[in-house]
């Protein structure tokens, strides 16, 4: 078999299916066909021996990325935002159905997008794979079995406004039509789940205080939507999944469903691993995101989750937009966009907040990897192992840097980790088997749903 290996990767540390091992991988054709002992005498043409301080680890699969392309470009776009992918370790990308214009609710929307991303050789624009979750909005039930079959990951909705009018939110009545359709056919539901009513009736978030942003998106909104999806799924059956957890009070209810059979899921995200709200400067717009930063000990609580397995991935939602639409002139919570752009730096935030809680990168590798490639249907991604696509990320795990707007490949220089030191260097990402050189001509392949129906990540 030897002679007929395109590469071997040599480590020291590698983060495979039986944990940090030393070990080589072969590849062929773009495909992992051996994964050995250092010592098995694997051999290629091509051989690249990382250096000792390297740890080669599964490329990231960010399941929950805000592309914006096409209608809203100047916000993010596919070019900048898989550079940045690319750059930061990431290797797959699930696109969600807004903020572009038109949002990914029927297939001639989703065909465009796939035209943008991949329009052909000359016109790609995909330095990573990219895969794209559907739309769940009101009046487009018939439209969800041909979106499933047509490829998309699921469906994403929301139970209050979602920021954008061309993507409305379901009301109670209209999440249960478009359940019972996803179960029939065995699909996913994934949830932006605070409930409008609640919100309605909070505190206003208007001014530049961090705290009264707070109180306008309470923690009960979170509980009450939850409630309701849990209810809901288990009357119809339908597979759901809880975005972007960001209330560590509704640990207890995921935890109690899926004791009870209900066939649910839910991630959180490096900004609730990391950030607090007590730490947040009034006028700090960089940092407003929906549901919002909590305080630190929702943050510990959230990691406590992630240790027992009621949060089952780490995601970074990438939610990027214009530098004026971020109000960082007025430091005006109340109008500012909310959403986090960290495509580029999930990787390393989370290894930074992980490692000193204990946790190890065969961790870090389950949550960013394995479990949100089974979530979105990609079995041929998330992990080093035999028959899966040949995607790595180079990983100095002891190196650190510290975060710099300037040199990062988002299109809008606006994160609040600018400043920040974080542990985790990303020096290369291989993509099927090639190093990918964001320089050079984009070799992301369009990615549609592959995996078993009904298994949990």
């Amino acid at each position: 078999m030897n002679d007929e290996l395109d590469l071997v990767i040599r480590a020291r540390r590698m983060v495979s299916t039986r944990g940090e091992v030393e070990g080589s991988v072969g590849v062929k054709g773009g495909r992992i066909v051996a994964v050995e002992p250092a010592a098995s005498g694997l051999s290629a043409a091509r051989v690249v021996e990382l250096a000792d301080d390297e740890v080669l680890m599964p490329g990231v699969v960010d399941a929950h990325v805000h592309v914006n392309d096409p209608g809203r470009t100047e916000w993010e776009g596919f070019a900048s935002a898989t550079r940045a992918a690319a750059a930061g370790g990431v290797t797959t990308i699930v696109d969600m159905p807004l903020n572009s214009i038109p949002p990914t609710c029927d297939l001639s929307a989703l065909d465009l997008k796939r035209r943008v991303a991949f329009g052909g050789p000359a016109e790609s624009q995909a330095f990573v794979d990219v895969g794209f979750w559907g739309g769940a909005i009101p009046g487009n039930v018939p439209e969800l079995r041909t979106l499933h079959q047509a490829g998309v990951s699921g469906f994403k909705c929301f139970l209050l406004h979602s920021g954008v009018d061309e993507f409305p939110p379901l009301d109670p009545e209209q999440l249960e039509l478009a359940m019972r359709e996803i179960g029939s056919f065995g699909g996913l539901l994934i949830v932006h789940a605070e409930d409008a009513h609640t919100i309605e009736h909070a505190p206003a978030a208007g001014g530049g205080t961090y705290d009264r942003f707070l109180r306008s998106r309470p923690r009960d909104a979170e509980s009450l939507a939850v409630a309701l999806v849990i209810e809901v799924a288990r009357r119809t059956g339908c597979r759901v999944h809880i975005l972007h957890v960001s209330s560590s009070d509704v640990l207890e209810a995921l935890a109690a469903a899926r004791r009870d059979g209900v066939a649910i899921t839910a991630e959180t995200c490096p900004h609730y691993l990391t950030f607090a709200a007590e730490e947040i400067p009034d006028g700090a717009t960089a940092y407003k995101c929906c549901p919002p930063i909590r305080e630190a000990t929702n943050r510990e609580q959230l990691w406590e989750g992630l240790r027992e397995g009621v949060l089952d991935m780490v995601v970074t939602d990438h939610s990027p937009s214009t530098a004026d639409l971020k109000a960082l002139d007025t430091g005006d919570f109340g109008v500012a966009w909310g959403g986090i752009s960290s495509l580029q730096l999930g990787l390393s935030a989370v290894w930074t907040e992980a490692r000193a809680r204990g946790f190890a990168l065969t961790d870090v590798a389950r949550w960013m990897s394995q479990a949100p490639a089974r979530h979105a249907g990609l079995a041929g991604k998330g992990q080093i192992a035999v028959g899966h696509d040949a995607d790595f990320a180079v990983f100095a795990p002891d190196d650190s840097f510290v975060v710099d707007v300037a040199t990062l490949h988002h299109k809008n220089a606006v994160t609040p980790y600018h400043g920040r030191t974080l542990a985790g260097v990303v020096r290369e990402t291989w993509l099927r088997g090639e190093k990918i050189d964001i320089e050079a001509a984009p070799q992301g392949r369009l990615l549609t749903r592959v995996t078993r129906e009904g298994a949990r990540p």
